[in-house]
């Protein structure tokens, strides 16, 4: 039986159907290949670690669609509007940021990870009582700081979006975690 755990005003648990569980094991299975497929592309710019860099935020636009719709009323919908807009930004950003080459898109990159980080790390808070969301306080916060560091490479002399892979991979299996605790959390009401 497939089950999600929302919340409501006050921090009752329910399971509808559907849910976050399922958006963040798909999130995680996507991070991962999409990790392998940049560490193996990204060595020097080229049109397919450029494509792959573009896909990234968009999935990110997709699955914030998702959380929009399985949410329900109560979640955290206008967090998730800011999240959708930098991510389709941030898909824009980087097409145009990649005809300047690698530092262009690291900056780029960076600026996302450290707005979509204080977004999910916000999201994140928000959710606390549905269980399962340290790991993604600490995506949230660890995504601030990565950021920070992308643009910092950006500025060095071996400027490498490689690091990003990482970045996601980190990513990914916080939210495999996250959807454990809530799978955990979920039997546990049923």
């Amino acid at each position: 039986m497939s089950t999600s755990v929302e919340t409501g005003h006050a921090g009752t648990l329910s399971t509808p159907s559907g849910g976050l569980p399922k958006l963040y094991f798909v999130r995680f299975g996507f991070a991962i290949v999409w990790a392998v497929l940049v560490a193996l592309t990204a060595s020097t710019l080229n049109p397919a670690s450029v494509v792959l860099l573009v896909i990234y935020p968009l999935f990110d636009v997709a699955a914030a669609v998702v959380d929009f719709r399985t949410s329900g009323a109560n979640g955290p919908r206008v967090l998730l509007y800011i999240n959708m807009a930098l991510s389709l930004l941030t898909a824009i950003g980087v097409a145009v940021a990649a005809t300047s080459g690698i530092p262009g898109i690291l900056r780029v990159w960076g600026a996302w990870a450290i707005t979509a980080g204080l977004v999910q790390l916000i999201v994140a808070i928000r959710r606390y009582r549905l269980g399962g969301q340290w790991a993604m306080i600490l995506s949230g916060g660890i995504s601030v700081f990565a950021g920070i560091g992308f643009i910092l490479m950006a500025a060095g002399p071996n400027a490498s979006v490689t690091g990003v892979a990482g970045y996601a991979t980190l990513g990914g299996i916080f939210f495999l975690v996250s959807a454990i605790r809530l799978r955990q959390r979920a039997s546990k009401v049923d």
